[in-house]
C-alpha cells in the first residue's frame, strides 16, 4: 500500500468533512485530517499517532500543550482530551488508529 499526500488532499476536498478515512487493514485505520479554523475533536476509544503533513500550531494531549511543524509525531493514548489549537492555515496531518477499543493497556 503507497498513499501520496497529494492524492489525500484531494480525497478529502471531495469529502466535505475534516478528515478522510483512505486504508483499513486489521486494527489500522489510516486517515487524513485537516480541520478549518477550529479542530472539534473528541477524545478516541483507540489509540492513534499524528504525523503532521504541512502547517504548525500547538496540540493540546491530555492538558500539556506542545508546539508542533511538519513531520512531528504525536502519540494520544485512548481516551485522551485532545485538540490542535492555533493552528495554521495549510496544517493538515496522518492519523492512524489502531489496536482495541480502550487502548493497548486495556488489552494487558
Amino acid at each position: 500500500m503507497h498513499l501520496e499526500t497529494k492524492n489525500a488532499l484531494d480525497t478529502l476536498k471531495l469529502s466535505r468533512a475534516p478528515f478522510a478515512v483512505l486504508f483499513e487493514h486489521g486494527s489500522l485505520s489510516v486517515e487524513i485530517y485537516k480541520p478549518v479554523g477550529e479542530d472539534l475533536q473528541q477524545p478516541h476509544s483507540r489509540d492513534e499517532a499524528y504525523i503532521v503533513i504541512s502547517g504548525h500550531g500547538m496540540f493540546n494531549n491530555g492538558g500539556t500543550q506542545h508546539p508542533f511543524v511538519a513531520g512531528d509525531f504525536m502519540f494520544v493514548a485512548a481516551g485522551t482530551e485532545h485538540r490542535f489549537e492555533t493552528f495554521s492555515d495549510d496544517f493538515s496531518t496522518w492519523v492512524l488508529f489502531y489496536g482495541p477499543e480502550g487502548g493497548e493497556n486495556a488489552s494487558h
